[in-house]
Parts: C-alpha cells; structure tokens; sequence
C-alpha cells in the first residue's frame, strides 16, 4: 500500500491558516459587495420602476405651487405679506409686550422652537408646530381645530398662556401703529373711541373679565372688530404660507436618480442613509402616513404615545371638530372670502368623534433632525427614541397604518441616518 505523505505539523499549520484566510477575505468581499450597506455597491442605487415613482412622489421637484385659499382674498397680496411679516414679528400684540409670533416660531430655528411645549405668556399643553409648508394643510394645529392658516393665526392671540391679549386691544395696536399699511390693504379703519369702546374686550370664555365688556359693545362695533381681527390673521397667513422648504441632500439624490447621474446618487447619500431610505419607503412602512413632497399625509393618528406625567388627557382631533365646526372665523363663517360651497374640507370632514380620540396631525418630516423635542408635547427627546417607539408598539396598537415591522437597531439607525438627509434651508418666498 502506498505512503500518503505526510506534511510536517508546523507546514500543515501554516497552510491551513493562509487557505482560511483567503477563504474568509473572498467571502467578505463578496459579501459586502452584495450586501446592503456598501457605499460603492452599484446595487445599493439601483431603484425598480415603483420605488422611483415613490422617491420622485417625494422629491421637492413635485412640490405643487402653493395652493390658493378661497376663504382668504389677500393669501397671495405681497403687501399683505409684508404687514403680516411685521405683525408676525410685533410683540406688542401681548398683553406684556414680550410676546411675538417670532417668540415660539423662531424664524433662526425653522419657525419653532426647542421646548417641550410653547411657552408665551405662560405655558402650554402642545409642541410649537413647524410652519414649513404649512400653506399646504388641510387642517391646523395637532388636532386641526382651524381649517385656514388665517384662522389659525388668530388663536394664539386671545389665549392667555399664549399672547393673552383681546381683539380690542389687537385693533387698537393696528390703529395706532399701522393705519396707513393696513388701509391700503383692507380699506379704511373705522372710528371704535367712545363710551362703548372697551380696551380689553373678547368673546373668550377664558377671560371672563373681557367676555362680560365684549357682551356690551353693540353689535355692529363688534363687528367691525371681527372684520379688523379677520384682516390681521390673513394679513399673517400671507406671510407664513411663503415659508416653505429648501432642498435637501435627500431631493439632490433623487434629482440625481430621475437624471440617471449614479455618480451624484453615490457621492450624495451615504450607504447607511440610502438604505434607511428604502426601509422608509419598505419594510418600515413610515410612507404610510409620511408621505408627499412634504413628508405627511395632513391626516391624525392615534398613536399611543402618553401623555406627559401630570398632564390631563390629550383628546386631540376628537375634542377639535366640533370647534373647527363651530368657529367663527371658519372657511363657512361670516368673514371667510370663499363662496358659498367652496370649503370641501369642512363640509366634508369625518365628524365621528369616537374615531379620532387621541389622534394628533402627522408632521411634516422636513428639517425634522433640527427640531427635538418629538410628539405633540414633546414627551421624546431624540430621533432615535422616536423610532423606537414606533418599534416596540404593543401588538394591539399595531394598526395597518402603524405596523412597522420587526426592524433591528441597525435598520433604526438606518433610517434615522436616511432623516438627517431632509434637512435643508427654510425659505421665504415673495408671493
């Protein structure tokens, strides 16, 4: 029988390890090459035909011009922008003069703020909204109580832990320091001196001194003040409906894709950024609600995130459409610019209170890394809290519109990393 023979231990040895070596190199770069992940993967920016329409759906090239508003005939008046920019900035429109718009919509901080809830006057219940965009929404506020950025404008006005001053008061303001700005605009001031004329008068059951004077101005003086008060939120909804987003990385990489230019797409977005992106528009699902050049569908959610400790509960959209419906300075009412029949979002609104109880506005996801803390009262602090807290959602709170799947830490960070690529320059635009 012939010998095999056979190689000194030490021969062996060394042959073993540099064969298991090479093995293990070849397979790691086949595996990274394959892999998601690997920036210089020519797979890794390769999109099928959907994903493309998705990532374009996305992209601030499909951004519509900014749509009209019936109710508000002077939405798109430059004047009227500029006096709203000026009002906006006021903080004499508060009943200490500290108090602006400006003061929780901070223009140096994409028009909100870093606070857990607004703080003017006093505290707040909310998260200061982002005003990016928003001429774009159907509803305002988290629970959309107000259905026109004018209207909205005019809430915080006469809320004490806000600017806490009185329409009257507003009206005054106006008539001492912008008369021949606002009359250009809306027409001629009319003469509310006299006896009946009340500083510090205002329909708000919050401030019932300024109720029980607002009961005795007659009726057509009231009215007036309405007018003057109407004119004044437009006059702000015209300037902030020009607030819009600038392009991010994010819009230069689908640019690049809708261009063919894989050059640009791999030098624009990183790996771990591009994957989070397809776990964004996959297997994470957040397109469901995050959607559309602005990142959000305008629509409420509930999404079970608790209220914070000594807070009573947030009903959010249920308790706000009977006063969406209800408000006086509403798309239907009185002071509205829009024609009989033309407030499809009011008129057609889901009225089932039972259904909304807890749900809150989904955001805009634009420039959302600039601005923590998260959720309609800031109850997380980080991006990363807030994906994990889609994740871990208990099964029974796992709506089609909110199952996201079984994602790994890594994917989170994916997909945080892929958010940080929405952020962008803030731009106001002349109309």
């Amino acid at each position: 029988m012939r010998e095999v023979p056979v190689l000194p231990a030490k021969v062996s040895a060394v042959k073993w390890i540099v064969t298991r070596c090479l093995f293990g190199i070849v397979a790691v770069l086949v595996v990274s090459h394959y892999s998601p992940g690997n920036a210089w993967s020519e797979d890794l920016h390769v999109w099928n035909e959907g994903d493309v329409r998705v990532l374009r759906s996305l992209w601030i090239g499909s951004l519509p011009p900014l749509p009209k508003d019936p109710s508000n005939a002077f939405s798109d008046n430059p004047k009227a922008a500029e006096l709203g920019r000026r009002f906006f900035l006021d903080n004499r429109f508060s009943g200490n003069a500290k108090v602006s718009c400006s003061t929780c919509h901070r223009p140096d901080m994409n028009f909100t703020d870093d606070l857990p809830v607004a703080h003017g006057m006093g505290a707040g219940t909310r998260r200061t909204m982002p005003l990016i965009g928003v001429a774009y929404n159907p509803w305002f506020f988290w629970d959309g109580r107000k259905d026109s950025l004018w209207s909205q404008a005019l809430g915080p006005i006469e809320n004490p832990r806000e600017h806490g001053l009185t329409r009257t008061q507003c009206v005054s303001v106006i008539a001492k320091y912008y008369r021949k700005e606002y009359e250009e605009i809306f027409g001629p001031l009319p003469e509310l001196s006299g006896q009946d004329w009340p500083l510090q008068a205002a329909p708000s059951p919050e401030n019932p001194a300024a109720l029980k004077k607002w009961v005795f101005v007659p009726r057509e003086k009231r009215d007036a003040v309405n007018r003057i008060y109407a004119n004044m939120g437009k006059a702000i909804a015209a300037f902030v409906r020009t607030i819009l987003p600038g392009e991010s990385r994010f819009d230069r990489y689908v640019a690049a894709l809708i261009k063919g230019d894989k050059n640009t797409m791999k030098n624009t977005l990183s790996a771990d950024e591009v994957m989070g992106l397809s776990l964004f528009i996959g297997k994470a699902k957040c397109i469901n609600c995050h959607n559309g050049p602005l990142f959000s569908d305008g629509d409420f959610q509930i999404i079970h995130v608790p209220d914070p400790p000594g807070m009573p509960r947030d009903r959010g959209r249920a308790d706000a459409i009977p006063k969406a419906l209800m408000d006086e300075f509403n798309c239907a009412g009185i002071y509205s610019d829009a024609p009989a029949g033309d407030c499809d979002e009011l008129r057609f609104m889901n009225t089932d209170v039972a259904e909304y109880i807890g749900a809150f506005k989904s955001p805009s996801l634009r420039n959302v890394a600039e601005r923590a803390p998260y959720m309609h009262a800031g109850q997380l602090a980080t991006l990363s809290q807030v994906l994990e807290f889609y994740r871990d959602l208990k099964p029974e709170q796992r709506t089609p519109q909110l199952d996201h799947g079984r994602l790994t830490d890594k994917e989170l960070s994916q997909i945080e990393a892929f958010l940080r690529t929405l952020s962008g320059p803030v731009k106001v635009h002349q109309p």
